[in-house]
């Protein structure tokens, strides 16, 4: 889990990637949350933050906040790559009811805690995309989907800019690097091995060999 979350004091509006970078489109989210953190500033009052599938771990960071933006691949049913959004309490139904992974089950209990506890974020917005294909383990994202993830990131800033009158100030390089290294998109996706190279069962880069 990496973000940009500095000081001590709560932030008032979370941008929120959730997902799976193992798992080919899963990892949109992540890489969307990656791409504003790489090209752009916030002010002090939002917060950029990978979520991962951490689930309920991520509950320190969104209570009460004023805005929670979420991005994820959703299951919405539309044509491969298609851009959807959706918000207030069509948020936790549509994740329930369109799932695509066992991350999404852990974050509607996370919503559903939050609700339970009297603690939702005022405002609920999720920004998806149609996954293309989520079946390839060690993939980075399909060219459509790739394509969406500046598509996606100035629809979060649009709405940001809009909705939260908050302007983000783009950056003269974007090249900083948001987590770990080795995980950031174009380590992530230029270093997976050949079709020939690849471990069969997997991406060897993520598995262990137990030596005696």
């Amino acid at each position: 889990m990496a973000g940009y979350w500095e000081g001590e004091d709560k932030k008032k509006i979370l941008i929120l990637g959730i997902g799976n970078i193992l798992w080919a489109d899963e990892g949109f989210g992540v890489r969307v949350v990656e791409y504003l953190a790489q090209h752009y500033d916030f002010p002090p009052q939002v917060g950029v933050l990978d979520g991962g599938t951490q689930g309920l771990y991520l509950m320190s960071y969104l209570e009460n906040l004023d805005t929670l933006i979420i991005v994820d691949a959703i299951d919405f049913g539309l044509p491969p790559a298609t851009v959807h959004s959706v918000s207030g309490d069509d948020v936790p139904k549509t994740m329930g009811a369109r799932k695509v992974s066992l991350h999404q089950t852990g974050f509607q209990e996370v919503l559903g805690l939050l609700d339970w506890r009297g603690c939702m974020p005022r405002s609920l917005h999720l920004v998806g995309v149609q996954p293309v294909t989520m079946e390839d383990y060690g993939g980075g994202l399909t060219a459509e989907v790739a394509a969406q993830v500046p598509v996606v990131a100035k629809k979060v800033l649009a709405f940001l800019n809009s909705e939260c009158s908050v302007m983000a100030i783009p950056k003269q390089e974007g090249t900083e690097v948001f987590g770990i290294p080795a995980i950031a998109r174009e380590a992530y996706e230029l270093g997976r091995p050949s079709e020939e190279e690849a471990c069969r069962y997997g991406d060897e880069r993520f598995l262990v060999r137990l030596e005696r």
